[in-house]
């Protein structure tokens, strides 16, 4: 993702700026995914895993890259809480 957009994201529920979700926390994600743990913002069930996301700065919620767009809204976020093992930093 071009760093010059990335500085320009923020959550836009808390209004934290965003950073790309590390490799730790990603396949954290990815793994509840393919358990059948993980659902959006929307109640929908996550089943596809992510090759790219951003995560708040508390690390409490990730928001979708889909093909280098973010999906920024609250249908499409994953809160961390439901990944058992989230790595915090």
């Amino acid at each position: 993702m071009d760093r010059k957009l990335l500085d320009l994201l923020v959550c836009p529920t808390t209004r934290q700026p965003l950073f790309p979700l590390d490799g730790r926390g990603l396949q954290a994600l990815n793994a509840a995914i393919a358990r059948g743990g993980v659902v959006r913002g929307s109640g929908d069930a996550q089943t596809q895993a992510l090759r790219e996301a951003l995560v708040t700065r508390d690390r409490k919620t990730v928001y979708i890259v889909d093909d280098g767009i973010p999906l920024l809204d609250a249908e499409n976020a994953l809160a961390t809480a439901q990944v058992e093992g989230f790595p915090t930093a």
